[in-house]
């Protein structure tokens, strides 16, 4: 399955700029968790296993999309959740009860116990508790999911100078990055604060044609301004493109910045990637909403 690219108009500017619309691949299962999943999917039916186990936060696309994929391939999901007191809140939030609906079984842990849930001693607890799973990591980055990230890229996307991609984990800028020409020039736009990304990349690239621009996380993950959400809704009004506050707009708002900067040479022609996410934007309105703060208007 792949997806088109859509040209975003740029007026009395000679560069191009398009972007692949990841977000169409599937309703739940969207964007670079569609290609995460793929073949952590293949791998999870070659050994047997009946149950997917992965870990996420109260408004995480990662969990909406393995409950989805669960659901649609056959197999039992649990959800390991940040923060024991959404426990009583699912019916609040939009993510967690859709993924509930598709069947996912969760577990809400402290936040401090979250934080060792790479730990083999965590791991072991969990199998003891739930039994045998197959494991996805939070955000569902591994070999596997950058396998699959690989694939994004197409031979008509050859004639692009950029790349360019939001990054949460690195999965997918990795995935970008090993299947990019030595002459295209891939750019990661940070969702998170933190240098930590880079080692994490390096982890899985043979390439140097790769960096990351750490100017537009707007405060960090999970963070906006009404600056951002104004940006997000006069892009879907120009160019009918639904942007998701957390990632891709986030990217977009960097790569327009940017253009209109002069970062880029003249006549270059750019690629962005959207990510997906867009399922996020309630579970934000509800939340800016609650502030009396102005809201993502993405759809007619």
């Amino acid at each position: 399955m792949g997806s088109t690219n859509q040209e975003i108009y740029l007026e009395n500017k000679t560069i191009s700029l398009y972007i692949k619309r990841e977000d169409l691949l599937h309703p739940y299962i969207s964007g670079n968790k569609f290609r995460k999943l793929k073949y952590n999917l293949v791998q999870a039916k070659k050994e047997k296993k009946e149950t997917l186990l992965t870990f996420g936060g109260a408004f995480s696309n990662h969990i909406l999309a393995v409950a989805a994929a669960g659901k649609e391939k056959g197999f039992k999901t649990i959800g390991i959740i940040r923060g024991e007191e959404l426990k009583d809140k699912i019916a609040e939030n939009p993510t967690l009860q859709k993924a509930k609906d598709f069947g996912m079984v969760y577990e809400f842990v402290d936040r401090e116990i979250f934080k060792e849930r790479s730990s083999p001693k965590f791991i072991q607890q969990l199998t003891e508790k739930f039994g045998d799973f197959y494991l996805i990591p939070e955000g569902g980055t591994n070999e596997l999911a950058i396998k699959g990230c690989e694939e994004i890229l197409t031979e008509t996307d050859e004639k692009f100078d950029y790349i360019c991609c939001s990054v949460g984990t690195g999965g997918t800028i990795s995935g970008l990055i090993n299947c990019s020409k030595n002459s295209q020039q891939v750019l990661g736009f940070p969702a998170l604060k933190g240098v930590f990304l880079r080692e994490d990349i390096c982890k899985f690239v043979f390439k140097s044609n790769w960096d990351l621009i750490a100017d537009y996380h707007f405060g960090g993950y999970a963070k906006v301004s009404i600056e951002l959400i104004l940006f997000i809704n006069d892009f879907y009004q120009k160019h009918k493109v639904p942007l998701d506050p957390i990632y891709t707009g986030k990217m977009l708002f960097g790569v327009m910045d940017l253009i209109n900067k002069n970062y880029f040479p003249e006549n270059s022609k750019i690629l962005v990637i959207h990510t997906g996410g867009l399922q996020g934007i309630t579970g934000m309105n509800n939340l800016l909403k609650q502030k009396k703060q102005i809201q993502i208007n993405v759809y007619d």
